[in-house]
C-alpha cells in the first residue's frame, strides 16, 4: 500500500531533488524522458526534461518517480505551463513510498482498447445493499456442512447454537425493509453488530484485518446518519444496551448473511442465563462462516436467479495503466454501483498486434461528481502477455534493471 510522506519529509525531498539534481523518470506516450528541478520547488515546481515531451499540453496530469537512498518515491502534478523547455506545475501536495503496484503507471496508449466484464454470476437484488464485496470462498467449509442441503444445514445451525446460547433467530429479509435498530444497523454497515456483554460497552476496536464488527466509533456514526443529535448520542448508546440489560440479555450477536454486496438477512443469537458463558469472538467467525455457507446455497438452489443480470461487455475510460493494472473511470450508473473493491473483472487489453485476457480485481475506488475511479489489479496474467504488456506501453523492451526499478517495493 502506497504511504502518503509527512510533510516536513516531503519538504526536505523537494529540496533534495534540486540540490543534488535527482533524475526523475516519467514514462509518457511510450517513451521515457529523465527530468530534473530547474528551480528550488516552493508554491511551484519547474521541471527540465532531457529532451521535447512529445504530445504533452497544459492541462494533462504526469506520474513521475525517483530513487533516493534505494527508496522509489513518486508523486503526480498537473500541468500548468510549457515555456522554454520548461514543465510548470503546483507544487505536489503528497508524496507516496512503499508503493502498492509493482509496475509504475503511464498514459494509456492512444490505440489501446480495453473491455471489461463481470467475472461470475451477478445479481441485481431487492435487499440491502452495502458497498463490500464479499466472495463465495466456502470450499474450505465443505468437509464440515453441506451447502445444497439448506434443511440440514439449518438444523446443525440450531444445533451448535444450543451449545454456546440459549436462544437464537434466523431472517432472510424477502424484500422486507428492516425494522428495528439492530437490523438497520447490519444492513448499513454489513458488519456484525457484537456485545460479548452488555454490562459492558461496545467494542473499541475491530481485530479483523477486513473490519467485521461494529465498533462503538461506527454505531455512533450509524446513529448521527440516522438522525440522531450528536449532542444525544452517548446517551442513545447508554439507554440502548440498558434495554438489552433490562431484557435480561446478557450477551448479543447479530451477524449479516451476506451474499456478493448484499445484505439478504442475518443470524441472531442471545445468552439470557446469567451462569452461560458469554460470546466470544469464536462465536462470531463461526456464524459468519454459518452465513456464507447458507447464501451459497440460497444462490445454488436458485433463490437469486430472477435477479440475476446478462454478461455484457463495457468499456470505461482508462486514465493509466501499468504492467501489473489500470486505473479506469466510469460514469454513476446502476452499472457502476456494483464496481466494488474486491469485485473480479474479465479484462481483454485489444492491441493491433495482439488481444490479452487476464482476469482482475478491484483493489480501490473513489469518486467525483460525474464519475468513479477503479484501481484495478491484473491477477493471472501469462508472462509471455506481461512482457508484451510492458514492452507495449513503455515503448522499450522488459530488463533486469527495469524489474528492479519500476517494482516500486524495496
Amino acid at each position: 500500500m502506497a504511504t502518503p510522506i509527512k510533510r516536513i519529509e516531503k519538504d526536505f525531498l523537494l529540496k533534495v531533488l534540486y540540490d543534488e539534481q535527482l533524475p526523475l523518470m516519467l514514462f509518457f506516450n511510450r517513451v521515457n524522458y529523465t527530468l530534473t528541478v530547474d528551480k528550488p520547488p516552493k508554491e511551484s515546481i519547474f521541471l527540465k526534461p532531457n529532451d521535447s515531451i512529445q504530445g504533452l499540453k497544459v492541462g494533462d496530469r504526469i506520474d513521475l518517480i525517483f530513487d533516493y537512498h534505494s527508496q522509489v518515491i513518486s508523486f503526480s502534478l498537473k500541468v500548468q505551463s510549457i515555456k522554454d523547455s520548461l514543465i510548470g506545475a503546483e507544487a505536489p501536495e503528497f508524496l507516496y513510498k512503499n508503493l502498492g503496484r509493482s509496475f509504475s503507471r503511464v498514459h494509456s496508449p492512444a490505440d489501446l482498447k480495453v473491455e471489461f466484464t463481470f467475472h461470475g454470476d451477478r445479481f441485481n437484488l431487492s435487499f440491502p445493499k452495502v458497498q463490500d464485496y464479499e466472495q463465495d470462498e466456502v470450499v474450505g467449509f465443505m468437509d464440515k456442512f453441506d451447502p445444497l442441503n439448506i434443511k440440514e444445514l439449518v438444523n446443525q445451525l440450531a444445533s451448535w447454537v444450543q451449545e454456546s446460547a440459549t436462544g437464537y433467530k434466523l431472517v432472510v429479509f424477502k424484500g422486507n425493509k428492516p425494522q428495528s435498530m439492530e437490523e438497520k444497523v447490519i444492513a448499513e454497515t454489513g458488519k456484525t453488530l457484537f456485545l460479548p456483554s452488555t454490562q459492558s460497552e461496545f467494542p473499541k476496536t475491530d481485530p479483523y484485518p477486513k473490519k467485521r464488527i461494529v465498533t462503538e466509533e461506527i454505531f455512533k456514526r450509524f446513529l448521527e446518519s440516522s438522525g440522531v443529535d450528536g449532542v444525544y448520542v452517548d446517551d442513545t448508546v447508554k439507554r440502548f444496551l440498558e434495554n438489552k440489560k433490562n431484557a435480561n440479555v446478557y450477551s448479543d450477536i447479530w451477524v449479516p448473511i451476506l451474499f456478493q454486496e448484499y445484505v439478504i438477512g442475518y443470524i441472531h443469537a442471545w445468552i439470557d442465563s446469567a451462569g452461560k458463558p458469554p460470546f466470544d469472538y469464536g462465536v462470531v467467525d463461526t456464524l459468519y462462516q454459518f452465513g456464507k455457507i447458507l447464501a451459497y446455497s440460497l444462490k445454488e438452489h436458485g433463490y437469486f436467479a430472477q435477479g440475476k443480470i446478462k454478461k455484457e461487455p463495457f468499456q470505461g475510460r482508462i486514465v493509466d495503466i501499468s504492467a501489473s493494472g489500470l486505473l479506469f473511470a466510469y460514469p454513476h450508473s446502476a452499472l457502476s454501483s456494483a464496481l466494488l473493491p474486491d469485485s473480479e473483472l474479465d479484462v481483454r487489453l485489444i492491441t493491433e498486434k495482439r488481444t490479452i485476457k487476464t482476469a482482475s480485481q478491484i483493489v480501490r475506488r473513489y469518486r467525483d461528481p460525474k464519475n468513479g475511479f477503479y484501481g484495478v489489479r491484473f491477477l493471472d496474467i501469462a508472462p509471455e502477455d506481461m512482457r508484451y504488456l510492458f514492452e507495449y506501453i513503455y515503448g522499450r523492451a522488459f530488463t533486469d534493471a527495469d524489474a528492479s526499478f519500476l517494482a516500486g517495493k524495496v
